[in-house]
């Protein structure tokens, strides 16, 4: 499994997915997971887009299979996580790629092609917010204190169970896919998801939208609740070269309900940058 590795930086483990044609010269498209994540939860993407794409879905420092710093407090910042794109992208030639990144790394993407236009493509946001406002915060302390001492009671994986039935998923979701989602989530340092739920907490991405020039896919639940409308009004009205679409639902957890719908509006948006087909008859 390919590795990003660096002199003073934790290993960034990425999977690579690549069904194109060998004789294109098909573009990189990386898929960013968010809070507690890791690049299994784009599995079901990978089928839609690698035909078409170089899908590259990396594990942020910390997460997945990529190394855990032996400092959280200085080694997990997002400045480290828009560095570990940027040498990633680098060590994948240098030349522009396409971004998805969805609820936290929407964020982390708004801030790559605020600071690093030259890089990107396209930038595709998945229910990614501005910042996580406090309502939030306060619903993911599930009656504790704080969303930190939920965590460090519930441990990862229950943590991942009290989300999943809160703000995740409706009623009638496959058991099978609640499971899945709470045990992959499970496997997360619970250490790591403390450092990265305070970076969380403070982290905004308003003051990087008015520079950010990267044509813009933002695909939101259709239903989403009233906090994350303002913010999504906020970033139309700051993105200029901004495409939104709606999906029906309710849920945060898009890329996992609608997995197929998603893919093919990224699929879609970024093959019409490039001015390729991406359906075969």
């Amino acid at each position: 499994m390919p590795f990003l590795k660096r002199a003073g930086h934790p290993a960034i483990h990425y999977a690579l997915d690549d069904f194109t044609d060998p004789w294109r010269q098909a573009p990189y498209l990386i898929l960013q997971h968010g809070y507690g994540r890791s690049s299994e939860f784009w599995r079901p993407w990978v089928p839609y887009l690698a035909r078409f794409f170089k899908v590259v879905r990396p594990d942020l420092r910390g997460l997945g299979q990529s190394e855990i710093p032996s400092d959280l407090d200085a080694d997990i910042t997002p400045q480290h996580y828009v560095g570990d794109l940027v040498a990633l992208i680098q060590s994948l030639g240098g030349d522009p790629v396409h971004y998805c990144g969805e609820s936290v790394a929407g964020i982390i993407g708004m801030a790559l092609a605020a600071e690093h236009p030259d890089l990107l493509r396209t930038l595709s946001l998945v229910a990614a917010p501005t910042h996580i406002n406090p309502d939030t915060q306060k619903a993911f302390a599930f009656g504790y204190p704080t969303w930190q001492e939920a965590l460090s009671t519930l441990g990862s994986r229950g943590w991942a169970d009290a989300a999943n039935s809160a703000t995740r998923f409706g009623p009638g979701t496959d058991v099978g896919l609640l499971k899945w989602y709470a045990d992959e989530m499970g496997k997360s340092n619970v250490d790591v998801l403390i450092r990265m739920s305070r970076i969380a907490s403070v982290i905004d991405a308003t003051p990087y939208l008015s520079r950010i020039k990267t044509p813009t896919l933002g695909l939101y639940p259709a239903q989403a609740p009233v906090t994350i409308q303002t913010q999504e009004q906020v970033i139309r009205q700051h993105i200029k070269n901004l495409t939104i679409v709606h999906v029906p639902s309710s849920h945060h957890a898009i890329m996992n309900i609608m997995p197929a719908m998603l893919a093919r509006q990224v699929l879609y948006f970024a093959a019409q940058h490039d001015g390729t087909v991406c359906d075969e008859a």
